[in-house]
């Protein structure tokens, strides 16, 4: 590289293809403007903190087909490559997430930690318990994520202005979480309007974990909403009617992707309420609805066949049926489907909507111009 800048006469094509070298990298998000990235939420970004906390029972995320694609592995994510937080990671020059558990009382994480762990809640499970008599199938939430990442901090960040020195360097991604505060709640078939009596408080409590770190000396949060759930194979088998009516003209369940909308349309009054709090802050709304709605109306665009397949299942309705483990049928290339297991999504879905929140075509401000 020197000989070949040598032979220019003077330093100005020096600088002009400097200049162009960096503008090549922005658009891989090699900035360094976050040191860190911290993150919370459930499964759509959990790398490995659900595989660790059940080592002892394994289950299928811990097999292959899971991480089949990106890794060759099972990694604990639970998708068949990466997740959303691992576009994140790598847009903006920095290695890949580990998972908080496994290091919880040595890791220094000197490019941040990962808290978010398969099957959280937003709410804590006895608040379901005490209030609607419902137990909850697993025992996370964001309090007891929050918890883990202070005590954290206090280990690798001594004292107050250290700690806010710290995380006003890094990036902050709260969830997507909340979203299995419904999930478990109406594949157990609970009512539907009391699941809408509850999101007022799923979502104060997203907020409050948003002012829990800005508190703490975090300077941009992420925080996204979460997804058309209508539009999921198990929701759809689930819930399948005869009744046209019930269906949007994506083949969606319409009352399902209405209640989602309902959920992401009070967050970001939540977050407005924070940035008005807050100005020190720049708190960034993640459109996951809206980043995933693009392929499901143009799936073609995308190299996806039928974005309300499952890649991974039974013959049953949506190639549901069967749970996915190493004895699932795989229905064909993975790039291919928007759904992995019938739940959760495909590294090609994934990286859609970690792009679309990148660039900021589904994001109130560009995630790789944050800084």
């Amino acid at each position: 590289m020197g000989s070949f800048m040598g032979q220019y006469p003077t330093s100005l094509p020096v600088v002009l293809l400097v200049s162009v070298v960096l503008l090549l990298n922005a658009d891989l998000g090699l900035c360094g403007c976050f040191k860190r990235i911290f993150s919370f939420g459930d499964s759509i970004i959990d790398t490995g903190n659900g595989a660790y906390a059940g080592r002892n029972n394994p289950g299928p995320i811990t097999q292959l087909p899971y991480g089949m694609t990106y890794f060759h592995q099972p990694t604990g994510r639970v998708s068949d490559g990466r997740v959303i937080v691992d576009f994140y990671a790598q847009a903006l020059g920095l290695p890949l997430l580990p998972p908080s558990m496994p290091q919880a009382g040595t890791g220094q994480f000197p490019t941040g930690a990962n808290f978010a762990v398969f099957g959280s809640l937003a709410l804590s499970p006895d608040y379901y318990k005490t209030k609607y008599n419902f137990t909850m199938p697993m025992p996370w939430c964001l309090d007891r994520q929050l918890d883990s990442f202070k005590m954290v901090l206090a280990r690798i960040a001594l004292g107050e202005a250290a700690t806010k020195s710290l995380l006003g360097e890094s990036l902050v991604v709260m969830g997507e979480i909340g979203g299995n505060d419904y999930n478990f709640w109406f594949s157990a078939r609970r009512s539907r309007e009391i699941a809408d009596k509850y999101m007022p408080d799923v979502v104060a409590r997203i907020g409050a974990g948003v002012q829990e770190v800005i508190n703490l000396g975090a300077r941009t949060v992420l925080v996204p909403g979460n997804f058309p759930i209508g539009c999921v194979p198990s929701y759809l088998s689930s819930f399948r009617t005869d009744n046209s009516a019930d269906y949007d003209e994506f083949r969606c369940l319409r009352w399902f992707n209405d209640f989602s909308q309902r959920h992401n349309q009070a967050l970001k009054q939540e977050i407005s309420r924070l940035r008005a709090h807050n100005p020190g802050a720049k708190i960034i709304y993640a459109d996951y609805y809206g980043a995933t709605m693009e392929f499901v109306r143009n799936p073609h665009n995308h190299g996806i066949d039928d974005p309300l397949l499952a890649c991974c299942g039974g013959a049953g309705p949506y190639h549901t049926g069967k749970s996915c483990n190493n004895t699932a049928t795989i229905w064909g290339d993975p790039a291919k489907f928007a759904s992995w297991d019938q739940i959760h999504m495909t590294e090609k879905a994934y990286s859609v909507i970690a792009d679309g929140v990148l660039n900021g075509s589904y994001a109130d401000s560009s995630l790789l111009h944050a800084c």
